[in-house]
Parts: C-alpha cells; sequence; structure tokens
C-alpha cells in the first residue's frame, strides 16, 4: 500500500473517532478557536476556497496546511464530498504529519 492510500485511510479513522471536522464554516470554526491542528485543503479546491483558508491559516503558526490530495481522493477516504477538513485532536495530528513527512 503506498504512503498516500496509508494517509487517507488514517483520515478515514481519525474521522470515525470524532476527531475530522469538515467543511468550510466548520474548519473556519475550529481555526478561530484553536481547536484545528492540521488543515486538509485539497490541491483542486476553488481559489476563492484557497484565499479564505490561507488567510486564516496565516494567523496561526503552529497550524499546518496539507495540500497534497484531490478532492476526489479525500471524497472517496470520507465517504462524502469534502474538499476542506481539520484534524482537531494533537496526537492523531501528529501521527498523520508523521506519516505524511517520514512515510510512516
Amino acid at each position: 500500500m503506498n504512503n498516500k492510500l496509508k494517509i487517507l485511510n488514517f483520515l478515514g479513522l481519525i474521522q470515525r473517532a470524532g476527531k475530522l471536522v469538515s467543511g468550510a464554516d466548520a474548519v473556519s470554526l475550529a481555526i478561530k478557536a484553536h481547536q484545528a491542528k492540521v488543515v486538509i485543503l485539497t490541491s483542486d479546491a476553488s481559489e476563492n476556497t484557497v484565499d479564505k483558508v490561507q488567510s486564516l491559516v496565516k494567523h496561526d503558526s503552529k497550524l499546518i496546511l496539507v495540500r497534497d490530495f484531490t478532492s476526489a481522493e479525500l471524497s472517496h477516504a470520507l465517504g462524502k464530498k469534502r474538499k476542506l477538513v481539520a484534524v482537531t485532536d494533537s496526537g492523531f495530528s501528529q501521527a498523520l504529519i508523521n506519516k505524511i513527512e517520514k512515510g510512516e
């Protein structure tokens, strides 16, 4: 199984654990409340969405923005159409970053 697939499967696990918020409004609220640890924005998101998310993310230096997946990949992993999600749990966030950076 390649690393990208492992990461997408892990996102499904995070969602089942209830530690993933999805959709523009929920993610924006999580970012503003400093609950979001990792934000995943699809590579094919609209320019408007990209601008909004980047303006929110730049105010929090600890927040990590990931743009490695398409909406089709993310939607398939989560079982619903999504272009924007955020991980709200520190442990899951760290494990996700390790999988992305080191392929673990």
